[in-house]
């Protein structure tokens, strides 16, 4: 061992490209080796120092060594080289340190029989795994070992980022939607993973519903704190050894764990970031997974020019997901959709559907902050709407007047005045939390539901506040007594229109809108006296009923509702 040389044999030199962290073995890992595990090796540093990770091994003695290393190293050494004054070895391992050196391993028993004390307690300050080896080893071995490693795990490395480059560079080429490939990225990762906007606003998100609430709740704070964390540890890191990568793992509050914090950008341009919480390893480096996600949001980011195709999709789709009862919890759902940039909790929020003129995507959110609100609309024909129609969740700080509603429906349709002429504003009840919400919806469906009164001139508003019997509806929209009634008063009519394809239940619909009225009946109809007087007739004939009788009119009235609350 006396004849040791720092030849050519055994010296190495870390190959570059490698990030830190991706796919690389820590100290701990290397103990483990069975070249090592030879050397009897004794661990004096504190423990979780082990779990720095090796990039490479280099074998040297000198003193000087601290200038060749570029930080990831685990550095072999018998100490022949190393200084002798206690200071001097004092700083020289605060050198190593400096240097980003991932461990010390020191072989005992030619130069030193016993590791100076300097030496111990240097590196239990500096924070430097230090690890002796009390029987004599070939370097050579060791390293060859543990390059092999390295390398083999680096190549499975490579292989498993050519696919995961080639799996989301398909994705951006067939042009797939923003929350399809956070999912792609969720099921990946296997990991919670995020897409937020500039103003920290959540477009899409794949989330177990079990830590929904949690994550959620506050987002944007959370969010902000933990931006200020990355840019925190890029400070340091090009402080210390050289630039940091673009992306840095940050400990959110009160955990151990990582998220990493990837940002959506090409050609100058920033959209957004990719979020993805703690998870187990991917063989490609979960950094790198997360960057070519990414990338193929970039992409198609500049595919949809200047439009804000994410934001206006994220939002329908959850906007949809809610009316489809598509969420495991009010508390989570809540959560999100407040993460989404719709406030919640101490807003008062109402359920509207636009029907009779097209309403453009995103215009509910325009339109709502001149009323110092927020909203966000579903797509068009959403599940739960009458054709052509669009869902608004309204969240306002107090209740709007009916000029407001008027002015937030010509802002709906960009202030086209004959757009305007032709839309009708169903609202429903204002309501507090997600429940009120989506009960106001329900009661907004059922009014849109209603044919346009004739010679209405004008931005039509119909507010369930005015309609009594809707609302009864709706808050008992699922008692099967209701359903009950209905199908019995309705089922003749039913089976006479399906069998003949009629449109007996239009006509009854239209005589009940417009009681005491049947020329305007007729005309809602678009039948002529004499038609509409027949099919009123024949009505009357398969239900067995007189229609001039008031009690009638209402069970008819009540049945007629429940059967277009039930469709939805």
């Amino acid at each position: 061992m006396s004849e040791r040389r720092e030849d050519r044999t055994i010296q190495t030199d870390r190959p570059t490209g490698m990030r830190l962290g991706d796919g690389l073995p820590t100290v701990r890992e290397i103990l483990s080796l069975e070249a090592v595990a030879n050397g009897l090796p004794e661990v004096l540093a504190a423990d979780e120092l082990l779990d720095a990770r090796v990039r490479w091994v280099h074998v040297s003695d000198s003193g000087g060594v601290a200038r060749l290393l570029d930080g990831g190293e685990l550095l072999l050494s018998t100490g022949s080289g190393w200084p002798t004054e206690p200071a001097d070895l004092d700083a020289f391992i605060a050198g190593l340190v400096e240097a980003g050196l991932s461990g010390l391993v020191l072989e005992l028993g030619v130069h030193y029989r016993y590791v100076p004390a300097v030496v111990e307690q240097s590196a239990r300050e500096h924070g430097l795994a230090l690890v002796v080896l009390h029987r004599e080893v070939k370097f050579v071995a060791l390293t060859e070992a543990v390059h092999n490693r390295i390398i083999s795990e680096q190549t499975a490395a490579l292989r498993a980022r050519d696919e995961v480059r080639e799996r989301f560079t398909a994705l951006s080429l067939r042009g797939s939607p923003a929350d399809f490939i956070v999912h792609q990225l969720a099921q990946t990762l296997g990991s919670a993973v995020v897409l937020e906007n500039l103003a920290h606003e959540v477009v899409a998100a794949e989330v177990p519903p079990s830590i929904e609430e949690t994550l959620f709740t506050n987002w944007e704070a959370r969010s902000r704190l933990e931006h200020r964390r990355v840019e925190q540890a890029r400070q340091r890191g090009r402080a210390g050894a050289g630039a940091a990568p673009a992306s840095v793992p940050v400990p959110p509050p009160g955990s151990p764990d990582a998220w990493l914090i990837v940002p959506v950008e090409a050609r100058g341009t920033r959209w957004g970031h990719l979020i993805a919480l703690p998870g187990p390893a991917h063989a490609a480096g979960r950094t790198s997974v997360l960057e070519q996600g990414a990338i193929a949001l970039a992409l198609g980011r500049l595919a949809d020019g200047s439009s804000d195709e994410w934001t206006r999709i994220g939002r329908q789709r959850l906007v949809d997901g809610l009316l489809a009862g598509r969420f495991a919890g009010v508390a989570g759902a809540s959560a999100r959709v407040e993460a989404a940039g719709l406030p919640v909790d101490g807003a008062v929020l109402y359920g509207i559907v636009a029907t009779g003129a097209p309403v453009a995507a995103g215009a509910a959110d325009v339109a709502a902050r001149a009323l110092a609100g927020r909203a966000i609309d579903g797509a068009a024909n959403a599940a739960g709407a009458p054709g052509g129609a669009r869902i608004v969740l309204l969240s306002v700080p107090k209740a709007v007047s009916d000029a407001q509603v008027q002015a937030f429906g010509l802002a709906l349709v960009g202030g086209d005045t004959s757009a305007a002429d032709r839309l009708v504003l169903s609202i429903g009840a204002a309501g507090a939390g997600l429940e009120g919400a989506l009960g106001s919806v329900q009661e907004a469906a059922d009014l849109a539901r209603g044919p346009r009164a004739r010679g209405a001139r004008g931005l039509v508003v119909r507010r369930a506040d005015d309609r009594p019997l809707i609302r009864l509806v709706t808050s008992l929209r699922d008692d099967h007594r209701l359903l009950q009634h209905s199908e019995r008063m309705l089922a003749p009519l039913i089976e006479y229109d399906l069998a003949r394809d009629g449109d007996l239940l239009s006509v009854l619909g239209a005589m009940l809108a417009h009681p005491g009225n049947r020329t305007a009946a007729a005309g809602a109809s678009h039948l002529s006296r004499s038609v509409f007087y027949q099919r009123l007739a024949l009505i009357g004939d398969l239900l067995g009923v007189d229609l001039d009788d008031g009690e009638v009119l209402t069970a008819l009235h009540l049945a007629l509702l429940v059967r277009r609350s039930a469709a939805r």
